[in-house]
């Protein structure tokens, strides 16, 4: 069951460092390393990147604000990010950044092939430009005069710029997103396809006003716009263009997860440039939806944003990572509160999951020593608790493919759930006053002890340092956890479990909504003293 596979390529959006991220970036990022992580725990020879977009006009009016090189401005920026990543344990194989040689020097390739290919050329361009989304805009496709996109004003802009003839490859793009696996979810393909139908421009991917870019290799006078620099990474991260190219070839196609507010640009933009080089186009485009708070999008602009570190330093990473998972349909908008969350950890956590593994641990120390026994009984009860286990594997696997987080984690809670019942139909307690029963309580003792084993496999790639507590408590701490050990039942017999700390303790909801208010207040409150400052 984990023998090597195929390649496993995924890759998160790279996050524009204009200021701290935000519980939706944490979201996509978390969601991609679940995958990164149930694909190697799986057998697939994975490759996870992930980075920030360090070029444009945004950067560069913030580090002229500030007074500084957009270098000097975005490097402390993109440090937090990385410690971010590490403090949640993200498990990306590779960090680029659109600044680095590695990624100037490809782009530049990848603009030269593209225009000997034919498809790049010169030409006036005039229109509206929004600088928050770095998108220009046709006088159509406004919106009350603002950018279709953010809401925001649009400035007139007339320049000289090269443009990428996107609108040779209407065709393509078309059949590309109809044929019912590139864009995920559907509705994301439908909107695109309607998008192309209407008529494709060509794009602009030059500027001439500015200079914080990389140069356009035939006019220096010219960066690169925006668009052509940040969606190339997922390639030159792998070494393409270029002579050593053995990681691309590998590992690409790959699996691009983003937000839906960008679907556009890797649907259609990022296809038809891999087109225009004859290169293959990703597996998959997956656009997740918004995490929702006082009844719109979270926005570092708006300042309506939750604080990922605080959760962490107050719950821990497992359960943040793990309410991010369960209570978000992939693909569709979902609302964020405190008390959402707290529940979820409660219930979810606290009761089912470290309540099961505590009263287990507590009856194999009472009713055997400690030592978790032979078998040699079984009935309806115990056949059906073995069958809900081992059956769960290959639901899980099934949910993981379609990207469909929360289903695979409520598989792996109805074995929880399985489990939870089973000890109140077996009555263990009961069972422990009649000596003649003692055989029929410890296969009660063993099979418990067993879902759990299975159920710290299970849940590795969304919690794997509860997945390493729960072993440390079973006692089989020192043994590797494999995907393959799903698919057998009687491995724990002798092993010696103990009793540890509280996987969640159980949270009293309406202290921690106030004491989370008071923080998010008290952040509110320093924020306009560094403005005023």
């Amino acid at each position: 069951m984990t023998e090597k596979k195929d390649t496993f390529y995924i890759t998160t959006p790279i996050y524009y460092p204009s200021a701290k991220l935000h519980i939706g970036h944490t979201y996509c990022t978390v969601m991609a390393d679940a995958m990164a992580r149930f694909k190697r725990l799986t057998g697939y020879d994975v490759r996870f990147l992930t980075g920030t977009d360090e070029h444009g006009q945004k950067i560069a009016r913030c580090a002229q604000e500030a007074g500084v090189t957009p270098l000097e401005y975005i490097d402390p920026i993109v440090e937090t990010i990385k410690r971010l990543w590490a403090t949640m344990e993200i498990s990306y194989d590779d960090f680029i950044r659109t600044t680095e040689e590695r990624h100037e020097k490809r782009v530049q390739e990848i603009f030269m092939r593209m225009y000997n290919n034919g498809d790049i050329y010169k030409d006036k361009y005039e229109g509206w430009y929004c600088t928050p989304c770095e998108s220009f805009w046709t006088e159509s496709q406004l919106v009350e005069g603002n950018c279709p996109d953010c809401g925001r004003p649009v400035k007139k802009m007339s320049e000289d710029a090269y443009f990428f003839k996107l609108s040779k490859y209407s065709d393509k793009l078309v059949e590309l997103l109809g044929n019912g696996t590139f864009l995920q979810p559907e509705s994301r393909a439908k909107e695109m396809i309607s998008f192309v139908e209407q008529g494709l421009e060509d794009l602009c991917i030059s500027r001439a006003s500015l200079d914080w870019g990389i140069k356009v290799p035939i006019d220096e006078r010219h960066v690169i716009y925006v668009w052509l620099d940040a969606l190339s990474n997922y390639i030159t991260a792998l070494g393409f263009p270029g002579e050593d190219e053995e990681q691309y070839k590998k590992y690409w196609p790959g699996i691009n997860l983003v937000g839906k507010e960008i679907v556009r640009f890797h649907s259609i933009i990022w296809p038809a440039m891999l087109m225009s080089m004859n290169e293959p186009v990703p597996k998959k485009v997956l656009g997740h939806g918004w995490i929702l708070i006082d009844g719109g999008k979270m926005s570092k602009s708006k300042g309506n944003i939750v604080d990922p570190e605080i959760l962490i330093d107050r719950y821990g990473i497992d359960a943040l990572k793990y309410f991010l998972l369960r209570e978000y349909t992939f693909g569709q908008d979902g609302l964020y509160t405190n008390e959402i969350m707290l529940n979820r950890i409660n219930y979810d956590l606290a009761n089912d999951l470290g309540n099961l593994l505590s009263r287990t641990i507590s009856m194999i120390e009472k009713y055997c020593g400690g030592v978790v026994p032979e078998t040699t009984t079984e009935d309806d009860f115990d056949r059906d608790l073995i069958a809900t286990a081992l059956g769960c594997a290959v639901k899980v696997e099934a949910r993981m493919d379609e990207f469909h987080f929360n289903n695979a984690l409520e598989e792996i809670w109805i074995v929880i759930s399985r489990a939870n019942k089973y000890i109140d139909e077996k009555m263990p307690w009961v069972l422990a006053k009649d000596e003649s029963k003692k055989a029929e309580l410890d296969t009660v003792m063993s099979n418990l002890a067993e879902v759990l084993r299975m159920i710290s496999v299970l849940i590795i790639p969304y919690m794997h340092t509860t997945s390493d507590k729960m072993r440390d408590q079973l006692g089989i701490s020192d043994q590797e956890a494999k995907w393959s050990d799903l698919e057998e039942f009687r491995m724990m017999a002798g092993a010696h479990v103990h009793k540890g700390e509280a996987l969640f303790p159980r949270l009293d909801v309406a202290k921690e909504i106030e004491v989370l208010s008071n923080t998010e207040q008290e952040k509110v409150a320093i924020k306009k003293n560094n403005r005023k400052k």
